[in-house]
């Protein structure tokens, strides 16, 4: 449907430019425009706030729509939560052990070693007896198995002891560190995601229109606002097929606006290299002369207090 309305735009304007005596006009006419900057929702949400109304002059950073940010509030939390916990960990693992845990272990140790003495006493008594034949084979093997598990315990507390005592390990430690580098980016990432729920504005502009309303929910994408830049406005005009050829980028034009007296000067920035519109028959000489062009005038500054949508009517140069 757009589409078609633009097309029919071109048409109409092309039919006004060459008129019935399909003779070539030397103006091109259009409306006078500003750059549009068309903000979307980031999220769908419920609009919650809108502190700006339409027509107003805003400044770069104004808030110009708020999305409910409860959600996002919380997953920033969770985040920041996860961050402090990835952090207490690393932390941990530098400070090493406490004295407390290492002075446990070494008292186990002791302790361990006590053990294994009695235990090894025990056996040699068990082997005498033996020998002796006072006693049978099972108590020496009850005895040996004592030892045995008196050693293995000493093993473990004197094992317990170095772990202490030697540090963390440089892995461990890389590991933790990275741990937090994953915390710290999903928290960064989940604060931009809650600043993206604050439509703001990205520059001096007109805030045009506001299509949405308050407590109305958004689409992800969707347009919640729509800024003309503000900038000295341009002429939008469409250049006829027979004036194309003479025309150039950084060309000087004579621009004429409606209601004001003065014509202004101003430069050719862009022009459509593909026609507006084609006819669907045969491009014969006739039909030709019914192509436009696309093409934009930058005004001078001094007309930048001009408003958008005035008509115009660009001279063009003469083949």
């Amino acid at each position: 449907m757009k589409l078609f309305l633009c097309c029919g735009l071109a048409l109409v304007l092309a039919a006004q430019l060459s008129g019935c005596s399909d003779k070539p006009t030397n103006l091109a006419l259009g409306t006078l425009e500003r750059d549009r900057i068309v903000l979307k929702a980031t999220a769908a949400e419920i609009i919650t706030q809108l502190p700006i109304s339409e027509g107003s002059e805003v400044h770069a950073g104004d808030l110009l729509l708020q999305l409910d940010d409860r959600r996002q509030q919380a997953l920033v939390a969770k985040a920041a939560a996860n961050l402090a916990s990835a952090q207490a960990n690393l932390t941990k693992l530098q400070n090493g052990a406490r004295p407390e845990d290492i002075a446990a272990a070494r008292a186990q140790v002791k302790g361990a070693e006590a053990q294994l003495v009695e235990a090894q006493k025990t056996f040699a008594r068990s082997e005498t007896l033996v020998s002796r034949k006072l006693v049978g084979a099972a108590e020496l093997d009850s005895a040996r198995a004592k030892r045995d598990s008196a050693q293995a315990s000493l093993d473990k507390s004197r094992d317990n002891l170095l772990l202490l005592t030697n540090g963390t390990r440089e892995e461990d430690l890389q590991q933790a560190e990275a741990q937090v580098a994953l915390a710290q980016a999903a928290l960064e990432l989940e604060q931009y995601n809650l600043g993206e729920l604050s439509i703001r504005a990205t520059g001096a502009a007109r805030l045009d229109h506001l299509p949405k309303h308050l407590g109305e929910r958004t689409s992800i994408g969707e347009a919640v606002a729509t800024l003309l830049a503000d900038k000295t406005p341009y002429a939008r005009i469409y250049v006829p097929e027979t004036h194309r050829l003479t025309l150039s980028s950084g060309q000087e034009l004579v621009v004429h606006v409606d209601g004001l007296e003065q014509p202004q000067t101003g430069k050719l920035r862009w022009i459509s290299q593909d026609a507006a519109f084609t006819p669907y028959f045969a491009l014969n000489s006739s039909d030709r002369a019914r192509l436009v062009y696309l093409a934009e005038v930058q005004l001078p500054d001094s007309a930048a207090n001009l408003p958008s949508g005035l008509p115009v009517q660009v001279e063009l140069p003469h083949d």
